[in-house]
């Protein structure tokens, strides 16, 4: 190989390298950050209360397609597991204005908690979330087991949720009654 030629083609290989360490999320905590959310009826949610459950957190935004495309999704799941003691929140982006978040949560008729993060605080507690939809799964005991920038696999996502209800955690463990239980 000529050496311009090699030249041109390790640079392309350091190229996608750096794209795909720079694109890579950020690691985030391992346990669920000790933050206190405002919900779109005006409560304060800490999400240290809700230890003792399976909790799926995910960040979205009214623009993302993605998002509006999982939304379906996460009502069924929801609908599905919260009687068996799943929580799930929807964080709505910083960037989102309050009243587009409440309007896409009565049109979509959105049965789980939705909380606004208008400072970026929670994005920034949970490993400065930029991509929507990310979403992570936090154990009974506090432990983020699964997270996700991105589309998610639901039927994956359904496992592991199935595998901590399953659980003596979850079963040894009460569940606290809040908004949307």
């Amino acid at each position: 190989m000529k050496p311009g030629k090699l030249a041109i083609s390790l640079m392309v290989v350091m190229l996608f390298a750096a794209i795909g360490y720079f694109s890579l999320p950020a690691p985030g905590p391992t346990t669920s950050p000790d933050i206190t959310l405002v919900t779109t009826e005006g409560e304060q949610l800490a999400l240290d209360s809700l230890r003792g459950r399976p909790l799926l957190v995910t960040f979205w935004a009214t623009t993302c397609t993605a998002c509006l495309k999982e939304m379906p999704h996460l009502i069924e799941l929801y609908k599905e597991l919260a009687p068996r003691g799943l929580k799930v929140i929807g964080i709505a982006m910083h960037y989102d204005p309050p009243n587009q978040v409440l309007a896409m949560r009565k049109s979509r008729n959105i049965p789980y908690t939705i909380a606004l993060d208008i400072r970026a605080e929670a994005a920034q507690a949970f490993g400065d979330v930029r991509v929507t939809p990310s979403t992570f799964l936090i154990a009974p005991d506090g432990r983020i087991v699964y997270r996700q920038a991105g589309a998610l696999s639901m039927e994956r996502l359904k496992k592991r949720i199935l595998a901590l209800l399953d659980s003596d955690i979850a079963r040894n463990r009460p569940m606290t009654d809040g908004p949307n239980t």
